[in-house]
């Protein structure tokens, strides 16, 4: 697991073994089975992860008990209730895996602490959160300017072994489109 976070840390910036060996010291393993929640709505968010291996899914719950699919995470990608996170709030969402996973979690105050004392690990998660915002927007305005024909281009193009491994109910909401529609797209593409 070590190497994992190390080869994804130095795709933006270099570190000695010292710097990576005080890096994981902040780090906690854990392993879940498919269908357990790392967390779930109301309650605390004591992390951010960092997938090994597996697959996430962020649902938001409206009032309605409509389940909405906010995001998947694999491997090399982070996930977390961001909001609850970083306010120290009460998650607004729930994480749950698809698959049997393994995550690195990292608690705030060691977030706070990597950022104070390497200047390269600030640098790393800035570059992160950027890529998250940019993820985010794209989305934003796909779902804006796009039929779902092109969000469903977008997907096998953006994300391709996304829809080998998530079910196909899960790949609909996510895409705003019912289970039928998107056979139809699977069968015309």
């Amino acid at each position: 697991m070590q190497k994992e976070l190390r080869e994804h840390i130095e795709k933006i910036v270099t570190l000695t073994d010292e710097e990576y060996g005080f890096i994981m010291s902040n780090f906690i393993v854990k392993h879940y089975k498919k269908r357990e929640f790392l967390f779930r709505e109301g309650e605390d968010v004591p992390y951010i992860y960092f997938v090994i291996s597996g697959l996430l899914m962020l649902v938001y719950t409206d009032d309605t008990a409509k389940q909405h699919i906010v995001s998947f995470a694999m491997e090399d990608w982070w996930e977390s209730d961001n909001l609850a996170y970083f306010t120290q709030t009460k998650a607004t969402m729930s994480l749950q895996c698809l698959e049997d996973t393994s995550v690195l979690c990292l608690p705030l105050e060691s977030y706070r602490l990597l950022c104070a004392e390497l200047r390269k690990m600030e640098y790393f998660f800035l570059q992160k959160a950027n890529a998250g915002h940019i993820a985010a927007q794209r989305r934003i305005l796909s779902f804006l300017t796009s039929n779902a024909g092109e969000r469903y281009e977008q997907l096998l193009k953006r994300y391709p072994s996304l829809y080998q491994r998530v079910p196909k109910t899960l790949l609909a909401s996510w895409l705003g489109v019912s289970r039928e529609t998107l056979s139809r797209l699977w069968r015309t593409s």
